[in-house]
């Protein structure tokens, strides 16, 4: 029932544009309101900051020509007082060609600029998806409308690597050499998030395509030469500090954990020990790239595996973030002709739920904390579930159970008519 009610979405033309419409609308109004929020007016001078403020400030630094500070946390506490008068943990471990991207950003006032790189990337992702989706575009959009908002609260690149995820799809299973060319170029400007990329990378390995594979490895190349000609050969070593900090911070549970939607952050709010968490990220991530091995082998659609490659980007890393999960409707997108012909009513409304509460979960605890302890709470991230962890796993698990169940039913029915074949023309 509840499948079918939201599948409603894509029942007709009218009810296709009315949704759709709903969603944007919804959206939009989200945009102008962060908008205002991160412009600082009036009694919001005082607001907290959030990740899109830590773009600005990194972009001011390009300019400045110190960018490689941002890297030190302490150096970006004062960054934060200096700019802002307040401060919040918001490390910054992106690769220096992030830096190169958003530094037009300081140009403009940070309401505007939030305003500009949020209209711009979910514009992207809007069109990208929508490409993917065709008449199911209504459909992602409310199941993925939780996840829309977390992003564009935050001011993160959820929009953009799902998009550049979704150029990737759209392009790589082109005959022609162009098209191979340019989801190799996607794939290499993923270099901003490489941890999102991993799976469309073993995907691209395991069916041979060499050429999208080569266009991005000069890609990212070449992008990190220009990055050491701008900002100077310290900038590697300050980024790589970063790194290794992080999986300190990451071990004290400093990060918001409840917000991951990683296998690690799962298991160590349950209060299993750091290094058997990360143990646990990785079996669950090599088994997850188990999973696209297994879709390819089995000879699923180019479309199907792609879907598959999709939903396990968002499990490689123990970083992986509730913002990060628009690459999950590019997934869902993909799969939703298999999804409708293959799963139940009753199945279907599972996926929906799951992929609706990994992107609600984090947001509705951050507002019900932020009321009971206020704005700047003080509170044991690591004591709070990371609930929206569990249900990326499950989704996948569900999902490719789906599948291999559908291939198994049309490979039994192949089968029998062979025989049937075989009976009626014996030798």
């Amino acid at each position: 029932m509840f499948a079918k009610t939201l599948e409603l979405a894509q029942s007709s033309e009218a009810k296709r544009t009315m949704y759709t419409r709903l969603v944007l609308g919804a959206v939009t109004i989200g945009v102008l309101a962060k908008t205002i929020w991160f412009a600082r007016i009036g009694p919001l001078q005082q607001r907290g900051l959030v990740d899109f403020d830590d773009f600005h400030i990194v972009a001011q630094r390009v300019w400045l020509g110190d960018v490689h500070q941002a890297y030190q946390l302490d150096k970006l506490f004062q960054m934060q007082r200096e700019m802002f008068g307040a401060t919040n943990f918001l490390p910054w471990t992106y690769p220096p060609q992030f830096n190169v991207l958003i530094a037009p950003l300081a140009l403009l006032p940070i309401g505007l600029a939030y305003f500009l790189f949020t209209a711009a990337t979910l514009a992207f992702f809007l069109v990208t998806l929508r490409a993917i989706a065709g008449r199911a575009f209504a459909l992602v959009l409310v199941v993925m409308f939780p996840a829309l908002a977390v992003t564009l609260s935050c001011g993160q690149n959820g929009f953009l690597t799902a998009g550049l995820i979704g150029l990737i799809c759209l392009n790589v299973e082109k005959r022609d050499a162009s098209g191979q060319v340019f989801a190799g170029l996607a794939l290499a400007a993923m270099v901003i998030k490489p941890h999102l990329a991993v799976a469309m990378a073993v995907y691209l390995l395991i069916t041979r395509r060499w050429v999208t594979l080569l266009t991005a490895a000069i890609g990212v190349l070449a992008s990190s030469v220009l990055c050491t000609l701008l900002f100077g050969p310290q900038i590697w070593p300050a980024l790589f500090d970063a790194v290794r900090a992080s999986a300190s911070y990451l071990e004290r549970g400093s990060y918001p954990l409840f917000r991951m939607i990683s296998s690690y952050a799962a298991l160590h709010t349950l209060g299993v020990a750091p290094a058997l968490a990360f143990w646990g990220q990785a079996i669950c991530a090599g088994l997850a790239l188990l999973a696209i091995g297994v879709a390819v082998a089995r000879k699923l659609s180019p479309r199907t595996a792609l879907g598959v490659a999709a939903l396990v980007s968002v499990m490689i890393s123990p970083y992986a973030y509730d913002y990060d999960l628009p690459i999950v409707g590019i997934g869902l997108a993909l799969l939703i002709p298999d999804l409708t012909r293959a799963a139940s009513s009753a199945e279907r409304g599972i996926i929906y739920a799951l992929i609706l509460v990994a992107g609600a979960y984090g947001m509705l605890e951050t507002a019900g904390l932020k009321v009971s302890q206020g704005a700047h709470h003080a509170v044991k991230h690591q004591m709070i579930p990371a609930v929206g962890a569990f249900a990326v796993v499950l989704l996948l698990a569900l999902i490719l159970r789906i599948l291999l169940r559908r291939c198994h039913d049309t490979q039994g029915t192949q089968d029998q008519s062979a025989v049937l074949h075989n009976a009626g023309h014996p030798l």
